[in-house]
């Protein structure tokens, strides 16, 4: 018996790669997306169903749920629909505060929630949801969005625990860079001509070509999503990409503060 894996942001990048891998090693997808008339790619593919779902609306999570539920039972649940808020906070409207958290926090919540009665009867199941290294570190200009990556991974690790008695497993991914379009498609800017020479310093590390080197494809990530889904490890967390790795190990071995200061070293040399 083939089993069942439902994506959210599935229309491009990781969710896409993680769609395919997944499709191509025998596993039904039901994936999701906000505007599934627009993807030829997946629709292609004989045992990949496309949903419509914008993980901001609360009627339509739980619509497209109850639909996925009605198609198969479901196994894996992977979170992965986000979006990438940057530039100075202080230029930050309430829409974009508000956006973002509704998008990449909220909108897991929703999800993972909307499953939990699915899998607490069938006693097994396995949410992933895709933090990022920016959930476990932080760079410059990104306060917004790593907000909601921190928030995911205390939600999970917190939710770890409450649900192991039920047979549910909750795991993170946390990839560092990827090279897709994410920066490009899904990275909206807040702007504030006070910070403009400090966000030209900081903005010219992180378009370097060198940093890029280091970078993660996105079908390599979802080799590590589909690992998490299939290890039967009760892991919480796998740190995705070697930059990834690589950062979240110094910060471990030297220290916050130490790590803190290394990263102001790096985007503010003088």
């Amino acid at each position: 018996m083939s089993k069942t894996i439902f994506i959210t942001g599935a229309s491009s990048g990781l969710g896409k790669a993680t769609a395919l891998l997944f499709a191509k090693n025998g596993w039904n997808v039901l994936a999701t997306m906000r505007k599934p008339e627009n993807e030829t790619e997946l629709a292609a593919i004989a045992n990949i169903t496309l949903l419509s779902m914008d993980v901001t609306n609360v009627a339509q999570v739980q619509e497209t749920v109850q639909k996925a539920l009605s198609i198969s039972k479901i196994d894996v649940v992977f979170n992965n629909a986000g979006y990438g808020l940057a530039g100075p906070f202080e230029g930050a409207s309430d829409e974009q505060l508000t956006n973002q958290i509704n998008t990449n926090l909220l909108g897991v919540m929703r999800v993972t929630q909307q499953f939990l009665p699915h899998f607490r009867e069938n006693k097994a199941g396995t949410f992933i949801t895709t933090t990022s290294i920016g959930g476990l570190i932080t760079l410059p200009f990104n306060s917004v969005y790593h907000a909601t990556k921190w928030a995911l991974e205390g939600f999970s690790e917190s939710l770890a625990f409450e649900l192991k008695e039920f047979g549910i497993t909750v795991k993170t991914v946390s990839p560092g860079g990827i090279a897709t379009d994410f920066a490009g498609r899904s990275l909206v800017m807040t702007q504030h001509e006070a910070y403009n020479e400090q966000m030209n310093k900081v903005l010219s590390v992180f378009i370097d070509p060198e940093r890029a080197k280091d970078y993660s494809t996105a079908a390599q990530i979802a080799d590590v999503v589909y690992e998490a889904a299939t290890d039967g490890k009760s892991t919480l967390r796998y740190v995705a990409g070697n930059d990834a790795k690589a950062m979240y190990a110094q910060r471990n071995e030297v220290g916050d503060e130490a790590f803190r200061q290394g990263i102001e070293n790096v985007f503010y040399k003088k």
